[in-house]
């Protein structure tokens, strides 16, 4: 499995932070190639599942994922979102947390546990390395973009 974090400081309040990094649909907003269908009613919550399809017509992949933890940050106590993922071709987990920072800012850490099935334990580096790139590059647009 490939591992990765990242970590960023937004000028925003947690709770801010939070719904633009947990509203499912955006992400395909940000991800290269990406379209996210949330398939459960709403409001978001443990249990919410969402698809995010990624390629270009046949070549394409479901990464179906579900809400295994949710926890919105409230006051000073950080919020917490688990999703596993539970596709045909990726696997693992990932871990959003949004706590309080300095001067009303948000702090984001962003843990990924991703595993592609019949790729060699030995490309998992390369895999964290693309992983880190494409969802810091996510995560900073998300945190950008109201």
């Amino acid at each position: 499995m490939a591992t990765f974090q990242l970590r960023r400081t937004a000028p925003l309040p947690p709770d801010e932070a939070w719904r633009r990094l947990t509203t499912w649909p955006r992400h395909g907003d940000v991800v290269p190639m990406t379209r996210v269908t949330v398939t459960t009613p709403p409001p978001t919550g443990e249990g919410t599942v969402f698809v995010a399809r990624t390629g270009l017509g046949p070549l394409a992949f479901d990464d179906p994922m579900e809400v295994t933890v949710w926890r919105p940050p409230v006051g000073d106590a950080p919020g917490l979102c688990r999703l596993e993922k539970r596709g045909r071709v990726v696997t693992g987990w990932a871990e959003i947390e949004v706590r309080p920072g300095p001067g009303g800012r948000a702090r984001v850490v962003w843990r990924e546990d991703i595993r592609v099935r019949f790729l060699p334990a030995f490309g998992d580096a390369a895999l964290a390395r693309a992983g880190r790139h494409v969802f810091g590059r996510a995560v900073n647009r998300l945190l950008r973009r109201a």
